[in-house]
């Protein structure tokens, strides 16, 4: 196992936002009163976090210990206008509804094309990667969002499945086990587990 690398990945905790099925890019909404349940766990060698408060707030919960490395371009996707609205509100607009039919075609307005959205995380995995390396990390875990994570499973999972199979919730994150040199050379894990996340049964 000397040669493995643990990069654990976890969805920032329910929002208000969340709740209400808004969708949350860049704009922040406050943890609901169910995500401030979340209890600590075991710490990794490093921890990294999206720069939104939401993600920066469950790093402390998750990770009281840590000093999280904030990262901009761990960022969920840029929704632009339709930041912090619902399908309800959206559902007559003529682009809205064209997005939803193709989202790699078309692009939320002041927000960011599905392929803009991609290549800024591959930046961001790209940094985390060399802080890896330079720090010798055996394990790492990353606090950002669900697309995000989403991608990152398409990309890197062992197993591969669009970015639309995959599923990210609030309550379980996964471990990716690469090969030292597996993740050097930008190849897919060796290994995907799920690591569930507990909360306080009370209070």
């Amino acid at each position: 196992m000397d040669d493995c690398v643990v990069i654990a990945l976890f969805r920032h905790g329910l929002t208000e936002a969340n709740k209400r099925k808004a969708y949350l890019g860049w704009k922040d909404s406050p943890l609901s009163p169910e995500a401030m349940k979340i209890l600590p766990m075991r710490a990794y060698d490093a921890c990294f976090c999206s720069d939104l408060q939401r993600c920066v707030k469950t790093a402390k919960l998750l990770f009281p210990n840590s000093n999280p490395q904030r990262f901009k371009e761990f960022r969920e996707i840029n929704f632009g206008k339709w930041d912090g609205k619902t399908y309800a509100d959206l559902k007559e607009d003529s682009l809205y509804r064209q997005w939803l039919s193709d989202p790699l075609r078309y692009c939320p307005p002041d927000g960011e094309y599905f392929q803009q959205f991609q290549e800024r995380l591959q930046v961001g995995w790209g940094k985390i990667v060399a802080e890896i390396f330079r720090q010798n990390l055996k394990s790492s875990s990353v606090i950002t969002h669900g697309g995000v994570i989403r991608y990152l499973l398409s990309r890197y999972a062992p197993i591969k499945k669009e970015f639309w199979e995959w599923h990210s919730s609030h309550t379980q994150g996964y471990e990716l086990i690469f090969s030292r040199e597996a993740l050097r050379r930008g190849e897919r894990c060796t290994l995907l587990q799920a690591v569930p996340l507990t909360e306080k049964e009370n209070g």
